[in-house]
């Protein structure tokens, strides 16, 4: 956060564990703002404010500090929404000092779609034409995609009163899924989204689907974008499976001149590799999950692994793929001490444990 923090917010959440939904907090927050741990206390900063949380008698003490009103709106909105999220379905309660008023989201972008085409076999992109394209220039790269029911005229969320969003439910109710922007064409007022077409026909995919059937003028919006800026280093090493491949193609891209890049991507076989055009020096490793042995694991994760060992403590990693391989990612680096304002690395998918 840069400037004086001029907006201030106080909340009392009740979870079931306070400390356990502390250290959830805490586990994840560490990928999108700088986390400060100091027993039952934590801090978490970012460019759009400050929240100190603390466990104290079974609840959790929050202050919000932020440098508008925007953006105090925007962070009660996050800390609630992850406060609900990661209590499921365990009893939870939460109330601000000063309720949120109705109202629509800050950060909503109504977008149409310009149009769809396949990348590969199993990525598709989708372009969508955005009339207020300057918060996503230069900016964070993920967003929320809502899109509405077919033959029905959008209904948005919005705040409610403890500070979470208000979703349309019955026969307005939104598909919601998070993405990365690939690309953004200023120029055109045009974003690029890329979906990964999953599994076997037939299997529960909305987003892929909604990028199978998207036609031209459908609406959709977005809310965002925030985190995942770019990686602020000499030596940078980009790795991930295809969930996190737009985000890596879009760090390529946009790096500046002069940077050494070492991508390591794993995928489902040579059909699905594509183009990663860049300022800097480029070095690309696919990793074909087709040709795996059977009983193949981490695969991605030791590769990771070995090239740290191999590039040393300076290089920023960024790492995007599943969950445990993440976790085992995040141990290698904190083990080895490497730096952790030198590091990104978060878990976009969870592997189903049925």
């Amino acid at each position: 956060m840069t400037g004086t923090a001029t907006r201030t917010l106080s909340g009392i959440a009740v979870p079931h564990d306070a400390l356990a939904m502390l250290d959830e907090i805490c586990e994840h927050f560490i990928e999108h703002s700088r986390v400060e741990r100091d027993g039952d206390f934590a801090r978490l900063t970012s460019e759009i404010g400050v929240a100190g949380i603390r466990a104290l008698d079974g609840k959790l003490i929050i202050d919000l500090s932020c440098p508008s009103e925007e953006a105090l709106q925007m962070s009660c909105n996050s800390i609630a929404e992850h406060l609900f999220y990661f209590a499921g379905d365990e009893p939870m309660e939460l109330q601000w000092s000063e309720p949120a008023a109705p109202a629509p989201l800050p950060n909503l972008h109504e977008c149409t779609v310009v149009s769809s085409e396949d990348v590969t076999p199993r990525m598709r992109r989708v372009k969508l034409a955005c009339s207020d394209i300057a918060p996503f220039v230069g900016g964070g790269m993920h967003v929320r995609l809502l899109v509405p029911p077919r033959q029905r005229t959008p209904v948005w969320p919005s705040i409610l009163p403890d500070g979470r969003t208000g979703w349309p439910e019955g026969e307005d109710e939104l598909l919601v899924r998070v993405y990365t922007i690939r690309a953004v064409d200023a120029e055109r007022g045009e974003l690029w989204v890329d979906f990964v077409q999953h599994g076997a026909p037939g299997e529960h995919a909305p987003g892929a689907g909604f990028a199978r059937t998207a036609r031209p003028g459908d609406r959709v919006a977005l809310i965002g974008p925030g985190g995942g800026d770019l990686p602020q280093a000499d030596h940078v090493l980009l790795a991930g499976d295809e969930s996190a491949l737009p985000a890596i193609a879009r760090i390529a891209a946009e790096i500046p001149a002069g940077t050494r890049l070492v991508a390591i991507i794993e995928v489902e076989d040579e059909a699905e590799e594509q183009p990663l055009p860049s300022k800097g020096t480029l070095e690309v490793r696919w990793l074909h999950r087709k040709a795996y042995p059977a009983d193949a694991g981490m695969v991605l994760a030791s590769a990771v692994k070995a090239a740290v060992v191999a590039m040393g403590p300076e290089t920023y990693v960024w790492v995007g793929c599943e969950k445990e391989e993440i976790r085992s990612i995040r141990s290698f680096l904190k083990q080895r001490g490497h730096a952790r304002e030198k590091r990104y690395v978060a878990w976009y998918w969870e592997r189903d444990k049925g």
